[in-house]
């Protein structure tokens, strides 16, 4: 016969197994919610949203800590310091507090700006904003629009590149910097260009001459064009130089207002006869339909190979879609 007295001493000596504790990442909150394992293609898609959310949230909050700095020297400078040595001051310490907020606040690499291809990036953009607006000019004398009637000054053309280079650096890293960064990782790339080409377009409905016209072309035209740029290559140099360029050769080659702002001299003298949609008016040739249609052409090849290339950041639930639907059937 068993002993019933030795069996139960046996028993209270074991220890008493616990029930397995869940793994650290499926006690989020967000995957029990799911009811899923971290394994599991919900929990995929949690985790990517889960992480998105915090690249988006330091990046945002590295946003307000720039523009704090840099309207703080605004504020501080206005009035009192040239408008030339105003712009370079604000554009250094807007790139200085950018690249301390990455390294401290988002705590991360700036691969978007250190980079061994910058230089080569930023005078392949640089070539290629000249030569665009060129070609409008060029589609625009052809047209019996553009008349040029003499030559400029050549000395105004080195200054004008100087004031070109940081108008496109702090432009740059505001919009495709920070919001295209960090739209693509909440929005994917298709997201991120809509939502940052019409913030483009109506930073510029304050401009001198601006139109509801001229505020949508400069979305199709420039904020397209620029964040394809971006989207390509991952980085800003490509875009800081292509804006650099366009500015430069629209203001300081051609004469034409840029951006509905006077120019005084130039290294080619010319005027615009016309109807405003050729023209663009007041605001100068970026809002005439001629740079729109040239621009997103330019856009179309540079999405294209960004398909091509896989650099198309997906939606944050992009990666598990597939994986989900095929775990439902």
């Amino acid at each position: 016969m068993p002993d019933h007295d030795n069996s139960s001493r046996i028993a209270q000596r074991e220890p008493q197994r616990r029930p397995a504790r869940p793994e650290a990442g499926d006690r989020h909150p967000l995957r029990s919610f799911l009811g899923y394992n971290r394994r599991s293609p919900k929990a995929m898609v949690a985790n990517r949203i889960k992480s998105s959310l915090a690249y988006a949230g330091r990046g945002a909050l590295n946003l307000i800590a720039v523009l704090a700095v840099v309207f703080g020297l605004q504020a501080l400078i206005h009035k009192r310091v040239p408008d030339w040595f105003g712009l370079l001051a604000i554009t250094m310490l807007l790139l200085a507090a950018y690249l301390s907020g990455v390294r401290w606040i988002e705590r991360r690499r700036p691969v978007e700006l250190l980079n061994r291809r910058a230089l080569p990036e930023f005078a392949a953009g640089l070539i290629l904003g000249i030569v665009l607006f060129a070609g409008v000019m060029e589609a625009l004398w052809m047209g019996g629009i553009y008349h040029p009637t003499a030559w400029g000054a050549f000395a105004p053309v080195a200054a004008g590149f100087v004031l070109a280079v940081p108008t496109a650096v702090f432009e740059e890293i505001v919009f495709r910097g920070f919001l295209f960064r960090l739209a693509a990782k909440l929005l994917g790339t298709w997201g991120a260009l809509a939502i940052t080409s019409a913030l483009f377009g109506a930073a510029h409905a304050f401009n001198p001459g601006a139109t509801v016209g001229s505020s949508l072309a400069i979305a199709l035209e420039a904020g397209v064009l620029l964040g394809a740029a971006y989207a390509l290559t991952d980085r800003l140099w490509l875009p800081i130089g292509l804006h650099a360029g366009w500015n430069f050769a629209e203001g300081s080659i051609f004469g034409m207002s840029v951006s509905g702002g006077a120019v005084k001299s130039s290294l080619i003298v010319g005027a615009l006869h016309g109807k405003d949609l050729y023209t663009g008016g007041a605001f100068g040739p970026e809002a005439s339909i001629v740079a729109v249609v040239i621009c997103l052409a330019a856009a179309v090849i540079l999405i294209r190979q960004t398909v091509r290339l896989g650099r198309i950041e997906p939606l944050p639930w992009g990666h598990s879609a597939n994986s989900i639907l095929q775990s439902q059937q």
